[in-house]
């Protein structure tokens, strides 16, 4: 992998999410060789993808380059790669580009998609996880857009036209209030020989209500505002299957539809090689001591969606968000710098500093400890958390002059086909 042989402790992180990103900024001053592996040379602003997916902003908006957030760092190097498996016994790190020791292994994988085992949903219907899947989306989008405006073919049109959100999390929530927003004010002066009024958003959730990581006040709000802007939501409704052209539930009601997102699940993006009681094996995550040392192994350490540290508070680990891993990032800096020069380590104790979601222009909702709010002032400081927390000024002020313009003009400005979709046989 041409990474310089060094006599100082090599500290080799997997990933470049929120949680390897933090840690690797407060190692900064400390004297060991740092390697971070990922198999995207970006990092991706994951809380805004729904916004590319909707043709809100561009993907250079919310991707900034690995390279440029880590270059201020001393002895650090970067290499584009895909990890295959650990070697724990050994201590090297077996990727696509070669094989490297370490000293120190840090696993910030986050996490994938998960179909929950049913093959037709995985191959049918659209994930979105990461740039190129957003991109997917909004391509397809707009192909099907293109198609319904020439279509004679009532029943054809209408399969076109309608979208269906599988899981009612922030994500779905987010996309479903994103797609009413391009129903109520984009389509309708784009297609003007089409019958926007046709085209349907159904979002389907298993559970008793939406946004069920938040509080019942929220749900609530966000259950008005996706009613009101015409989402039409499923409750206590499980999806058993979709072949690309009909979605089909488990009270063997179908659905027409061409446009089926997948946001019901994820699961942790594990690594081969390590022994059987370091990993659960329903969610793939690793289990983390206080330290967020992985079970069984006193170098490896796992931080971020993939590690799972039971605490009293949190009997089935933290939120897999973004502060829980970027938290536990800082933290690890700092606990490996007093392993360094052998003093103790301090627990890892999460900071809850609140959950929020968008549902539309000037609605949101935020749970924080001592007030639950919607409305038009939730949905400000959301932006303002959102923006603030992208990794890149420039970033921040594409952002915020698309945001402006998108409010202004009732637009959105990245309606674009520049990479055509090619749907699954």
């Amino acid at each position: 992998m041409n990474i310089p042989k060094t006599d100082k402790k090599r500290v080799v992180v997997i990933g470049g999410g929120f949680a390897g990103i933090s840690l690797a900024k407060k190692l900064k001053d400390l004297d060991v060789q740092l390697v971070l592996l990922d198999k995207q040379n970006y990092h991706t602003f994951q809380p805004l993808l729904y916004q590319v997916s909707t043709s809100g902003l561009e993907p250079d908006s919310i991707a900034y380059p690995l390279r440029k957030v880590l270059r201020k760092l001393n002895n650090f190097y970067f290499r584009w790669a895909t990890v295959e498996r650990i070697d724990p016994v050994q201590q090297r790190v077996i990727t696509s580009k070669g094989d490297l020791s370490y000293d120190f292994l840090v696993l910030a994988t986050g996490t994938k998609t998960n179909y929950f085992g049913n093959k037709d949903i995985e191959k049918y219907t659209m994930p979105m996880k990461n740039v190129p899947q957003a991109l997917n989306i909004r391509s397809l989008m707009l192909q099907n857009f293109e198609k319904a405006d020439d279509c004679v073919d009532e029943k054809e049109r209408n399969a076109l036209m309608n979208f269906c959100i599988i899981g009612a999390g922030p994500t779905g929530v987010e996309l479903a209030g994103a797609f009413a927003e391009l129903k109520n004010n984009v389509f309708p002066k784009d297609y003007r020989h089409l019958d926007i009024s046709e085209m349907q958003i159904h979002l389907f959730e298993g559970g008793p209500r939406v946004l069920p990581p938040m509080s019942v006040k929220a749900s609530k709000k966000a259950l008005q505002f996706l009613c009101k802007l015409g989402v039409t939501v499923h409750l206590n409704t499980i999806v058993e299957d979709y072949d690309g052209e009909t979605l089909t539930l488990k009270n063997q009601e179908t659905i027409a539809s061409k446009n089926c997102i997948w946001t019901a699940g994820v699961t942790g993006a594990s690594i081969e090689g390590f022994n059987k009681d370091a990993l659960v094996d329903r969610i793939n995550r690793y289990k983390v001591n206080e330290y967020n040392q992985v079970e069984g192994y006193s170098n490896i350490f796992a931080i971020g969606d993939i590690a799972l540290m039971q605490t009293k508070e949190y009997p089935k680990g933290h939120p897999q968000v973004a502060q829980p891993a970027i938290q536990q990032g800082e933290l690890l800096a700092k606990n490996l710098k007093s392993l360094l020069v052998g003093k103790e380590m301090k627990p890892f104790r999460y900071y809850d500093k609140g959950t929020m979601a968008t549902v539309g222009r000037n609605k949101a909702v935020v749970d924080l400890k001592r007030a639950k709010f919607g409305g038009f002032f939730a949905w400000y400081i959301w932006m303002f958390v959102h923006l603030m927390a992208l990794v890149g000024f420039r970033n921040r002020v594409i952002v915020f002059f698309n945001w402006v313009y998108n409010y202004i003009n009732f637009d959105k400005a990245a309606r674009l086909i520049v990479r055509p979709y090619q749907p699954k046989e």
